[in-house]
């Protein structure tokens, strides 16, 4: 007979079940998990947001290379703030002003690139050399960068001389060929790998990471699925840059501009009459700028445009003093070069973008970050900086204009050359031993 059958026994279990009580730490470890959720949740938002101000203390490295020191903080500070709530003096828009003009010089006078040769009568000359052209629209920085360099004195026919390789092929003029398109991107460049390092040994040298290619439209950051090794170990000068996607790494890989190209300059560029706190125009593409209209759109001062506008693009630039940088389908627009071009404060609500020419460029100097998250307090962010703020940002706006403009024949600083600063940074990193890298020069890398 089963015991609980026994009356008796039966009697004892009830009596011994309802005297039991659950042990205290039963309930504990629940309440201690809700708590730690809690306190990681008011962490990130003291951390992301004005909300709950949050300035913890930064060592002094300032007399460190200035690509030692990148703007990377997404927070939304007044442009002068220092984290520990002091003011720092953002006068100068470079990092380290002496270091820079003197590693320019030498960059100048030492940097050397090889590119891999192509005929003209080559199938695909059309992605692979330059464009007979001038580049314009929203995409020329990729073909204005690849122009420019072929016709320049940092171009050597001797391999051997050579700090970097550069990997010719186009993604802006793949992506329009009948014979690629955007579904035949990866094979293209998987087979363009795969010739390119059985025919030279440079690549299999150090897995290319002495190697670099260029790309402004975003799809370039997919093309390179079926050539990985060019996505981990190669240098990625693209616009798409920024450090939440897991394909681009900060430091190893660059962020090349998007720019519009534009001849000369405003005829009122320092006369305009700048009415409007904040513009933006754009699409509504994304969960930032769909935020930003919900918040803004019926504001008198913040004049936020997802339709035709009723004056030119280029007049409502001129007639404000911020213009918006937001957040599309990727975190680049060619926004923020517009609003240097044209005078206008940027102010840049774009979370993890790698800002262009980060190494070099003190960004608090000449522009205002906001977090997406910040998005509702744009406007008492914006007012909280005082005149003589306001000007010291728009001074600097326009010594850093030249940075941000494409020229055929190419002068000291401009885009060009600085692109050509953030290559020749990254060219120490790209050396690499034979014995770093199981593979020799009949290793096949591209099936």
């Amino acid at each position: 007979m089963p015991l609980l059958r026994d009356p008796s026994m039966a009697s004892l279990v009830l009596l011994y079940l309802s005297q039991w009580r659950l042990p205290r730490s039963f309930f504990f470890i629940p309440t201690t998990l809700a708590l730690a959720t809690s306190l990681l949740i008011l962490f990130y938002i003291s951390t992301t947001s004005n909300l709950f101000p949050h300035h913890p203390p930064l060592p002094n490295l300032s007399s460190f290379a200035p690509h030692l020191y990148p703007f990377q903080s997404q927070r939304s500070l007044p442009p002068n703030s220092a984290p520990n709530g002091n003011y720092d003096n953002n006068n100068e828009v470079f990092h380290d002003t002496h270091i820079f003009v003197q590693d320019y010089k030498e960059m100048k006078r030492s940097f050397k690139i090889y590119v891999y040769p192509h005929r003209k009568d080559d199938p695909f000359a059309n992605a692979l050399l330059p464009v007979d052209f001038e580049p314009a629209g929203n995409y020329a920085s990729e073909s204005y960068f690849k122009k420019v360099l072929m016709e320049s004195h940092f171009i050597t026919n001797d391999p051997t001389q050579a700090q970097l390789f550069f990997l010719p092929f186009s993604i802006a003029r793949l992506r329009h060929d009948p014979r690629v398109g955007v579904g035949g991107i990866q094979d293209f460049i998987r087979d363009y790998m795969f010739n390119i390092s059985h025919k030279y040994g440079y690549w299999n040298r150090t897995g290319g990471a002495d190697h670099f290619y260029v790309a402004c439209h975003s799809i370039g950051r997919s093309a390179m699925e079926k050539a990985t090794q060019v996505k981990f170990n190669a240098i990625q000068l693209v616009c798409s840059s920024s450090y939440f996607l897991s394909g681009y790494i900060a430091h190893k890989d660059a962020c090349l501009p998007q720019i519009w190209p534009r001849k000369q300059d405003p005829s009122n560029l320092l006369s305009s009459n700048r009415t409007k706190l904040a513009f933006f125009a754009g699409g509504i593409n994304s969960p930032v700028r769909e935020r930003l209209l919900q918040v803004w759109r019926n504001d008198s001062e913040i004049f936020v445009n997802f339709g035709r506008l009723k004056t030119s693009y280029a007049d409502a630039l001129l007639g404000s003093m911020f213009c918006l940088h937001v957040k599309g389908f990727e975190v680049n627009t060619a926004r923020i070069a517009d609003s240097l071009y044209y005078g206008c404060v940027p102010v840049i609500i774009a979370n993890y973008y790698d800002l262009p020419f980060a190494d070099i460029l003190n960004w608090k100097s000449f522009s205002v970050v906001v977090a997406t998250l910040d998005i509702p307090l744009l406007k008492n962010i914006l007012k909280g900086i005082s005149s003589d703020e306001y000007m010291r940002l728009r001074n600097n706006v326009f010594k850093v204009r030249n940075q941000f403009q494409w020229h055929l024949s190419p002068i000291d600083y401009d885009a060009f050359h600085m692109v050509m600063y953030e290559l020749w940074l990254r060219r120490s990193f790209s050396t690499a031993s034979l014995s770093t890298f199981e593979h020799s020069k009949s290793t096949n890398f591209f099936l």
